[in-house]
C-alpha cells in the first residue's frame, strides 16, 4: 500500500513492471528514464543478478499531481522474468500499488506469457492481494514492431484471450525499443493506481 509521509506531505506509490524474461520490461524503464530524465532527482539504480541480463530493479521517482493535498512520488521497478528468480520477484512486489504486465508478442512466447501472469497472481496472493479484485494493472503487448521484420507475432485477440479475458484491464500495443506507447502505458498505470489509492483513502 502507498507510503504516506506526513512530514513531507508526500504519498509514495510503487508500480512494478512484470512479465516473462526478456519481454521488454527493462527497455520500457530505460526509455522512460531517457525521456523524463530532467524530472528525476536520482540516477536509475540497477542491480544485475548473475546470469540474468534483465535489471534487478529500476528506481524512477518523479512527481505527478496530488492526492488530498499530498504530492505523489512514483517509484517504478522491474523484476527479473526468468523462472529461477521468483524469490526476487516476490520480494520486489512487496508493498506494490500497481502493476504493468509486459507481454512478449512473439508466437514463441505465448506459453511463457501465460505462466508469467499466473506467477504474478501467486506472488500477489502471498501478500493477500487478489489480482482479480480491482487491482490496478495495465497490460502492454510489446514487440509489435517485430512483424515488420517477418517474425511471427500473436494477434491482439489471442493475447486478449490468453491474458485479459478475466482481468478486463486496459491494454496497449507497444514497441519499447521504438518507444511506441511506452509513456502512455506508464501514465495509465500511474493514473489507475492513483484512482485506486484515492478510493481506498475515501
Amino acid at each position: 500500500m502507498a507510503v504516506v509521509n506526513i512530514r513531507k506531505k508526500e504519498v509514495q506509490i510503487k508500480i512494478v513492471y512484470v512479465g516473462p524474461g526478456r519481454g521488454g520490461k527493462t527497455t520500457n524503464l530505460e526509455y522512460l528514464f531517457s525521456k523524463i530524465r530532467h524530472r528525476i532527482e536520482s540516477d536509475m539504480v540497477s542491480i544485475k543478478t548473475q546470469g540474468d541480463r534483465t535489471l534487478f530493479f529500476d528506481f524512477l521517482p518523479f512527481e505527478l499531481g496530488q492526492i488530498q493535498g499530498y504530492q505523489i512520488k512514483t517509484q517504478l521497478y522491474t523484476v527479473p522474468g526468468q523462472v529461477k528468480y521468483n524469490a526476487t520477484r516476490k520480494l520486489v512486489l512487496k508493498g506494490v500499488d500497481g502493476v504493468v504486465f509486459v507481454a512478449d508478442s512473439m508466437v514463441a512466447m505465448r506459453e511463457k506469457n501465460i505462466v508469467a501472469l499466473k506467477n504474478l497472481e501467486e506472488n500477489l496472493a502471498f501478500y493477500d492481494i487478489d489480482l482479480y479484485d480491482r487491482f490496478p494493472i495495465i497490460l502492454q503487448y510489446n514487440k509489435r514492431d517485430l512483424a515488420e521484420n517477418g517474425i511471427d507475432i500473436l494477434d491482439v485477440d489471442t493475447l486478449q484471450q490468453d491474458l485479459n479475458a478475466r482481468l478486463q484491464a486496459p491494454f496497449y500495443e507497444a514497441s519499447a525499443v521504438n518507444g511506441v506507447n511506452v509513456i502512455a502505458t506508464a501514465k495509465k498505470a500511474i493514473s489507475t493506481t492513483i484512482v485506486s489509492i484515492q478510493e481506498h483513502l475515501g
